[in-house]
């Protein structure tokens, strides 16, 4: 079995098919999943309210499962991606 090291070596898929087919011969590296919940300190987070489809929420919640995340912690992991791209982004201008 593969294991995943680092983000982006998770294609994009077009199908949940394709996703199903790729996650039975990878899985995640601990020290991956270690990694992405570092430096989240709870004790300084801010509850908020986001309103979400909930087609896109359950979707949400079926990929973070295959993932063994909780979909709260990937939607900020996503989020955090995001704007450390948009930050290195920003600086190589």
């Amino acid at each position: 079995m593969d294991v995943v090291t680092e983000w982006e070596e998770i294609p994009q898929f077009g199908c949940e098919h394709d996703e199903a087919k790729f996650w039975l011969s990878h899985r995640l590296d601990s020290k991956l999943m270690e990694r992405s919940v570092i430096g989240a300190d709870q004790s300084e987070s801010t509850a908020i309210t986001l309103r979400i489809d909930p087609r896109m929420l359950a979707r949400i919640k079926r990929l973070a499962r295959s993932r063994y995340l909780n979909y709260q912690s990937m939607i900020k992991q996503w989020i955090s991606e995001r704007m450390e791209d948009e930050l290195r982004d920003r600086g190589s201008r």
